[in-house]
């Protein structure tokens, strides 16, 4: 997909508020984008100040009058999430979304050279930032009319390869603790089901145009463009929240 034919997302989220996590990346940068362009206001963290601080502007200058902010936030104490969360609402006077993108990898070449110190690493980025973010937003999102809560995660938590051991179990863990946030909000949403969603998008893989450039020449076969993973995100809230909640949204084959 190119630029020219994207769906016109503009003024879909008039009005919503939306945090998101990890935004720095190739993949946060075309999320802020994306949701300025819909006419979210954007309330973006990262632990790299400066990397968040080029994100935030690049989506200011793309989107004039667009409201996207950001803070550098400890997603690994929760105390630090709460108050984010917290001071968030109070700013905005709401919350209606939070994306999950904080992400790393690490792997090896067979099963047993595995390196436990890989799994300390994956744990807190992947699994302890997902426990952060949700117990910190829950109930801000519940309060909004159109909250989600969305972690991005990777077909190999399905199907884990014999390298991909410890990141394929912390992906794993970071699905179950969101479906458990899920079976929240059904419950929380009564006989007339949840009017707040948490949804997990797969993918294979990113890719960016950065990578494409260093590459030239590799396919990137079932990987997912970080625009196109920005305009599903943004997607989501189109769709209602029993159609969503506690499912795995697919944007490459399942395994």
């Amino acid at each position: 997909m190119n630029g020219d034919d994207r769906p016109d997302v503009s003024g879909t989220l008039e009005g919503a508020v939306i945090a998101v996590a990890g935004a720095a990346g190739a993949a946060g940068r075309a999320t802020l984008l994306r949701l300025a362009e819909a006419g979210a206001t954007v309330v973006a963290s990262d632990a790299d100040a400066a990397r968040l601080a080029e994100a935030v502007d690049a989506a200011r200058y793309a989107h004039g009058g667009a409201t996207v902010t950001g803070d550098t936030v400890d997603l690994l104490d929760i105390g630090a999430a709460r108050e984010w969360a917290e001071k968030t609402e109070q700013e905005f006077g709401g919350i209606d979304g939070m994306v999950h993108l904080v992400g790393g990898w690490r792997g090896s070449a067979t099963f047993a050279e595995t390196d436990l110190a890989d799994w300390d690493l994956l744990e807190k980025l992947l699994i302890r930032t997902v426990q952060a973010t949700s117990l910190a937003f829950q109930e801000a999102l519940q309060r909004s009319d159109r909250g989600r809560y969305l972690l991005i995660s990777a077909a190999g938590a399905s199907r884990p390869t014999a390298g991909n051991a410890a990141y394929a179990a912390s992906k794993a863990a970071a699905e179950a603790w969101t479906l458990a946030l899920a079976d929240a909000f059904r419950k929380a949403g009564g006989e007339d089901g949840p009017r707040t969603a948490a949804a997990i998008l797969v993918v294979k893989a990113l890719v960016h145009d950065a990578m494409r450039a260093e590459r030239p020449h590799a396919k990137f076969a079932g990987f997912t463009d970080v625009r196109d993973l920005a305009d599903a995100i943004a997607g989501v809230w189109e769709r209602p929240a029993p159609e969503v909640n506690g499912k795995r949204l697919w944007l490459t084959p399942q395994p």
